[in-house]
């Protein structure tokens, strides 16, 4: 098992995965964050030595991920509702927030909008 800020890994998995699995890392940050550290995009986590592990975790803290990239999301569209700009109206009443059509397909709007509403 490898052990990344707080979670443990089996070493059979591949490194890019692991990475993506936190939340605000997606493919293109993956990509460039295993490219400055020079590891390859199939390795796994059982070929890695423990520096490797530990310049990984040691980017990883340095970066804004999963609850504080969460509550910054949060505070923005707080901030908007609070202002009364429209972008905050339309998170609260739970609809399109991007010029989406309104007319048919509103369903996913209040989908991902819900978590917000209630916050």
């Amino acid at each position: 098992m490898v052990f990344i800020l707080g979670i443990n890994f089996h070493e059979a998995r591949l490194v890019r995965k692991t990475l993506q699995s936190f939340y605000g890392i997606g493919p293109q940050v993956c990509a460039h964050l295993l490219a400055r550290l020079y590891i390859h995009p199939t390795a796994r986590l059982g070929s890695l030595n423990n520096q490797k592990v530990l310049d990984i975790t040691a980017e990883l803290s340095n970066m804004k991920i999963e609850n504080d990239l969460r509550r910054e999301l949060r505070e923005n569209i707080r901030r908007l509702r609070d202002m009364g700009a429209y972008r905050g109206r339309r998170h609260a009443m739970g609809l399109p927030v991007r010029g989406q059509r309104t007319r048919t397909q509103t369903s996913t709007a209040a989908k991902m909008n819900r978590i917000e509403r209630l916050g």
